[in-house]
C-alpha cells in the first residue's frame, strides 16, 4: 500500500481512510511491524481506555507479545516501569491514551492514531493540545511516520490529505468483501 511507501526512517504522514471493517488495523499493524523490524519504537494511540483491551488482544495475537500500556487506569508503579522501559529502549511498542505522546522515546519510528477524528484526543485541562497535531509535530522531530486512521476522518486531516500535505490511503471495501449492514 501507499503507507508502506513512506520510508521507515523518515517523517511522513498518511491518512488511512476506510470503511468500518475495511482492514485499517491490519494495514497499520503491517506498518508497525516494518517499524519494529527496522529497530525503531512504535506508539499506537487510542481515544478511549475501553477500546484498549480488545486492541491489546489483537496486537498480542499479531505480534506474539503484549505491548506496553499507558493510560490513566495504571498504577504509579506500572507507569514508572513503562516510562523506564521506553526511555532505555527495552519497550519497543506502546498502546496508550493521548499522554503517551510525552513518553521519552529515543527511537520513535511510528505513531498511529486510531479513530483520529475522536474528540478524546483533545486535552483542555492544564496544557491545551490536540494529540493528532502533537503526534505530527513529535514525529517530525523524530523522523518518524504517522498514520491517522479513521472511517470518518476529521475535516482537518481530510483537508491536509486533499491538498497533498498527507498521503491519502483509501480502503473502499470491507475486508473479505463482507457486506455492509442494511439500514
Amino acid at each position: 500500500t501507499e503507507i508502506r511507501s513512506l520510508p521507515v526512517d523518515a517523517f511522513g504522514v498518511a491518512l488511512l481512510d476506510g470503511v468500518t471493517g475495511g482492514g485499517k488495523t491490519a494495514v497499520f499493524f503491517e506498518a508497525v511491524a516494518d517499524t519494529l523490524r527496522a529497530g525503531r519504537q512504535a506508539l499506537v494511540l487510542m481515544p478511549e481506555i475501553a477500546l484498549t483491551h480488545t486492541f491489546l488482544d489483537r496486537f498480542t495475537k499479531r505480534f506474539g507479545h503484549r505491548p506496553a500500556e499507558w493510560h490513566s487506569d495504571m498504577t504509579p508503579l506500572q507507569r514508572a516501569r513503562t516510562w523506564r522501559g521506553v526511555n532505555d529502549g527495552t519497550i519497543r511498542a506502546v498502546v496508550g491514551a493521548r499522554s503517551a505522546l510525552f513518553l521519552p522515546f529515543h527511537e520513535l519510528g511510528m505513531v498511529v492514531l486510531d479513530e483520529e477524528h475522536d474528540g478524546a484526543y483533545k486535552q483542555s485541562d492544564g496544557a491545551n493540545y490536540h494529540a493528532r497535531d502533537m503526534a505530527v509535530v513529535r514525529a517530525r522531530f523524530a523522523g518518524a511516520r504517522v498514520i491517522l486512521s479513521s472511517a470518518t476522518p476529521s475535516v482537518e486531516s481530510r483537508h491536509n490529505a486533499d491538498i497533498g500535505r498527507y498521503r491519502h490511503v483509501r480502503l473502499l471495501g470491507r475486508f473479505a468483501e463482507a457486506r455492509l449492514p442494511d439500514i
